[in-house]
């Protein structure tokens, strides 16, 4: 404490590994202030209570008592997007839902993570070619982890919230590949779509979605 920025940036960044074992022994802890604000971010996400389809099932096996998701700070599901900073899309999204789901994704407080669970939330799954299934929750909102399989099994939900975490811990709080949170330029809440004479519109997020160009050969 009292310790000038240079010093800090010497003493704590650059602290010689066996220093900071033997200060370790002593009780005395060394860190960054950004590893520190990761640390407890990413052990203290709380998703939203809210499932679509089948994948949901899959959801809440994970939170019983075989896997208990709670381990990894996952505690409670909040019923309120004000109070979850998670949304794990799990199921299939349709074209009346998908405005819902948005509009949920903008009431919940930054920082804010999405999970795509399933073929189905990922690209509408077996579903596609419906007229009436979204192909993928990520046309409207940023989504950081996909799961896929039909139905992923929880296994699969728990490695995509390390993945998450992980995630979380290696986001840095300045410079030009800060969070989204962080970047003032980035827009917090995105558009809700509003139903159309023959689709959603806007068909997709035009900022965070593009169509992928296909080359063919002449």
């Amino acid at each position: 404490m009292g310790l000038d920025e240079g010093y800090l940036e010497l003493g704590i960044n650059r602290m010689d590994e066996g220093l900071r074992s033997e200060l370790s022994k002593q009780g005395v802890f060394t860190t960054k202030l950004e590893e520190l604000y990761n640390w407890g971010r990413k052990n203290s996400v709380w998703p939203l209570q809210f499932g679509l389809a089948c994948c949901a099932i899959e959801m809440i096996a994970t939170t019983m008592a075989r896997y208990d998701l709670a381990r990894f700070g996952a505690e409670v599901f909040r019923p309120s997007p004000r109070q979850a900073d998670l949304m794990i899309v799990a199921g299939t999204v349709t074209k009346k839902m998908a405005p819902q789901v948005v509009r949920l994704f903008n009431q919940m407080p930054e920082p804010k993570y999405v999970i795509a669970m399933g073929a189905c939330a990922i690209s509408g799954g077996p579903f596609k070619e419906g007229y009436n299934v979204l192909k993928g929750i990520d046309r409207f909102i940023p989504v950081d982890v996909h799961i896929p399989g039909c139905p992923p099994r929880p296994e699969a939900l728990i490695h995509a919230f390390m993945t998450l975490q992980k995630r979380i811990d290696e986001q840095h709080l300045t410079g030009p590949d800060r969070p989204r949170h962080l970047d003032a330029s980035v827009a917090g809440e995105y558009p809700i779509p509003a139903f159309g004479d023959h689709d959603l519109v806007p068909p997709q997020n035009s900022e965070i979605w593009r169509p992928p160009v296909v080359k063919r050969q002449a």
